[in-house]
């Protein structure tokens, strides 16, 4: 199989507010699309390697490429207006021999081997294919207006990724065919829908970050400085550090404890629940297993078991930091906050601090609790419940 990869690097990066595009701004001492083409380049049946970037960034692109030793040379074309026009552009530059065009975005360099061998297999056998992350958690259709119009069924939901794999001929049509009738997709896959032509999807990578914000700069250092290598030098393709979140919500009621981070705090209501409904606490649960692609609390407390009514979350906690250092992981730390109208909650963050940090055998100082108010807009802010959001970070031990 002869593959030719094309990679879009037309984005401005204007929401890194940076004087050069975010494609050339330096991860680990390379420009972003130089890991990216690296990436690309280390697999054996990519023979044709094109990067699709605005003109007036080509000498650029092409004095820093001078400078490397590729295995698969790369030619730069101009791109064009949009991302799909770009791809077009490049797909036009694709070697006629070429069985199969593999798509990538500049901006997603931490692709792993084994995502990229998924998609090119599922595109020879099928045609076209892309990795996608399940959705994890609920997804809304939303007006305008902020009304919810619609729930989809998440189990039909999915994040897709790049890259994306299509049999040559099928991607040079679909796109030659949304040109002339002035379609725009979001991405290729939807061009090759648009034609006509199914689109496979196959598991994606968690770590498979696109650097759209400053924070995924070193989000993306962590993952490249911490790739493990094998003794032959060659780099593994799981990533030494795991992201995940979580989002938990509950109302409030009469007769109940409010407790949060372990915390009894005194209000005429508390939250209900099957456990002790300690929202604070279910949210770091779930940005835990999430990292550790455990599920969720749900799946690993069921509120279906007699056995965790009236639970202390603590305790949760305590299971799930067992859980996740069997796996092998460590967690290095973890940022939440929550929100509520009242009452105020950052009198008992401190408190709430060191019952986290206890449960999760970590330090008091890699624990971030915040508490905001909603300006009484939504749910919280008329007072019907609290919710919390939170971050973690795992490190492979």
């Amino acid at each position: 199989m002869k593959v030719a990869a094309v990679i879009a690097a037309g984005g401005t990066g204007t929401r890194m507010n940076t004087p050069v595009p975010k494609q050339f701004l330096e991860i680990s001492g390379k420009p972003i699309f130089i890991h990216t083409i690296e990436r690309i380049s280390s697999l054996e049946d990519v023979v044709q390697i094109i990067l699709a970037l605005p003109e007036e960034h080509i000498p650029a692109a092409a004095a820093i490429l001078n400078g490397m030793q590729m295995r698969v040379a790369v030619q730069c074309v101009a791109g064009g207006r949009n991302r799909q026009e770009s791809v077009h552009r490049g797909v036009r530059h694709v070697r006629p021999d070429a069985d199969v065009i593999m798509v990538h975005d500049a901006v997603r360099p931490v692709c792993d081997a084994d995502t990229m061998r998924r998609v090119l297999d599922a595109a020879r056998e099928k045609g076209a294919a892309v990795p996608g992350l399940p959705a994890t958690e609920t997804i809304q259709r939303v007006s305008r207006k902020g009304r919810v119009l619609a729930t989809p069924p998440r189990e039909e939901l999915f994040a897709i990724q790049t890259p994306q794999a299509f049999h040559a001929e099928i991607l040079r049509s679909a796109l030659d065919r949304a040109a002339d009738a002035g379609f725009v997709g979001t991405d290729e896959s939807s061009v090759v829908r648009y034609a006509g032509h199914p689109v496979t999807v196959v598991p994606g990578s968690p770590d498979n970050i696109k650097i759209t914000r400053p924070m995924d700069l070193e989000i993306a250092e962590r993952l490249i400085s911490g790739n493990l290598t094998k003794e032959d030098g060659t780099d593994m393709s799981e990533s030494r550090f795991r992201i995940g979140q979580g989002i938990d919500f509950h109302r409030l009621v009469e007769g109940r404890k409010l407790i949060l981070g372990g915390v009894d705090i005194p209000f005429e209501r508390g939250l209900e629940g099957h456990s002790d409904a300690d929202v604070l606490a279910h949210a770091i649960c779930d940005a835990l297993l999430g990292a550790a692609a455990m599920g969720d609390i749900g799946q690993q407390f069921p509120d279906t078991d007699p056995a965790h009514r009236n639970r202390s979350s603590m305790e949760f906690l305590v299971e799930v930091r067992t859980k996740i250092e069997a796996a092998g992981w460590r967690i290095q730390n973890v940022d939440a906050t929550m929100l509520a109208q009242r009452p105020k909650l950052m009198p008992y963050a401190a408190a709430m601090k060191t019952n986290i940090a206890a449960s999760l055998g970590i330090g008091i100082d890699a624990v971030s609790i915040k508490a905001t108010t909603t300006e009484g807009m939504n749910a919280e802010g008329r007072g019907e419940g609290i919710s919390a959001q939170a971050i973690a970070l795992l490190q492979k031990k």
